[in-house]
């Protein structure tokens, strides 16, 4: 069963169909929320300003890193490593498309 406008008209399908399941994820969300507007990341300023553990943002770098909307990366600090990411384009065009859909259910409130 297809829905119509009240003019009996087909209408268009809710913006919440383009929400991006991985995205609906508050950390993840975020994290790319933060690396789409700065471009690259300190892993440990990410971890400060999200107020989450070193584990707990490392699983969900994780899950963006497979779907391709980050890459990490490390690079040697003397002795030690700072870890960094950057949004991918993919990466920057997901949530482009997840952040429209927000604000157009958010605008029809």
């Amino acid at each position: 069963m297809s829905s119509t406008d009240t003019a009996g008209a087909p209408s268009a399908p809710h913006p919440r169909h383009d929400l991006d399941p991985l995205l609906l994820h508050g950390v993840r969300f975020s994290v790319l929320a933060i690396a789409v507007s700065v471009g690259e990341i300190a892993f440990s300023y990410v971890c400060d300003e999200l107020q989450v553990s070193k584990s707990v943002l490392s699983k969900q770098l994780t899950t963006l890193e497979e779907a391709g909307y980050v890459r990490v990366s490390k690079v040697a600090d003397g002795r030690q490593a700072r870890t960094w990411i950057h949004a991918t384009g993919e990466g920057q065009a997901a949530f482009g498309r997840h952040r429209a859909a927000l604000e157009a259910i958010a605008g029809g409130a």
